[in-house]
């Protein structure tokens, strides 16, 4: 896979491949604003599937699973600049202003800005700076991303309620986060630290809840999703694989044959 990553601070780069697709499960450490140059992406959450495409722009919030699938498109590679909006950067720019928003967002939803002008506007400035050797001067990245900070909050008026929410995530209900999250094939230890858990006290709560271990309770989990796609939706083995939590489409069959005694392709 032909992929680049440009790095003009920490927070700010430019990545670029070439490849058919690029999949990924991940929580974001930080909210990250993304614009599109050109391919396309697909963001799967537990609840909602996002598509977008050449020129869009969106948000992520932090502390959210989400699968990622990224592809080439009419020829072009994917490519895209991204920002990250980090937790010490967000505290000082609060510091700053009178933020009214005391309602904390419990939501995970990734925020749509389309093509804004003036998101686009800040985002697309950034470009001529990776054409320059060394790293941006952090004056000027401070600059840039307080700019960005400042239209998010002109333009969506609740964003203060993601933004300036600093919390880490406390102790929450395991059986109904992982029926919702088990499709995402994250490390042990990030499906602890989102339910507010050590690596030792999530493996411990989870074997007291479910009466088995977490990865065999997975594994079942997600060739059941599997099976319904394919017997229900009518779909591929190769359109599946990817969104229920699998790496490769070989050990998504053999798992699939061992549970249910016959290949994926038949489930159709």
């Amino acid at each position: 896979m032909d992929f680049q990553l440009q790095y003009l601070t920490p927070d700010i780069k430019l990545s670029s491949y070439d490849d058919k697709l690029f999949k990924t499960e991940t929580v974001f450490e930080y909210h990250m604003l993304v614009w599109f140059i050109s391919g396309e992406t697909k963001i799967i959450q537990a609840d909602k599937t996002y598509i977008f495409k050449a020129g869009d722009i969106f948000l992520i919030p932090r502390n959210h699973i989400a699968t990622i699938i990224n592809y080439p498109k009419d020829g072009l590679p994917h490519q895209a600049v991204v920002m990250h909006l980090t937790t010490e950067r967000l505290k000082q720019f609060y510091a700053s202003v009178d933020n009214q928003q005391k309602t904390i967002c419990t939501e995970s939803n990734i925020h749509r800005f389309s093509n804004h002008p003036l998101l686009k506007s800040c985002l697309a400035s950034l470009i001529p700076y990776f054409e320059i050797e060394g790293p941006l001067p952090e004056n000027i990245a401070h600059l840039k991303i307080t700019e960005a900070i400042s239209i998010l909050r002109e333009i969506d008026r609740n964003i203060d309620s993601v933004l300036a929410d600093f919390d880490e995530p406390g102790k929450v209900d395991l059986i109904n986060f992982m029926e919702k999250n088990y499709m995402f094939n994250m490390p042990l230890e990030r499906f602890g630290y989102l339910t507010g858990r050590s690596l030792s006290t999530f493996n411990r709560d989870f074997r007291k809840i479910f009466q088995t271990t977490p990865q065999r309770w997975l594994t079942h989990k997600r060739l059941e999703l599997a099976y319904y796609h394919l017997s229900e939706k009518n779909k591929k083995p190769s359109d599946v694989f990817l969104e229920v939590g699998f790496e490769d489409l070989s050990h998504f069959s053999h798992a699939f044959k061992k549970q249910y005694g016959f290949a994926p392709s038949l489930a159709r």
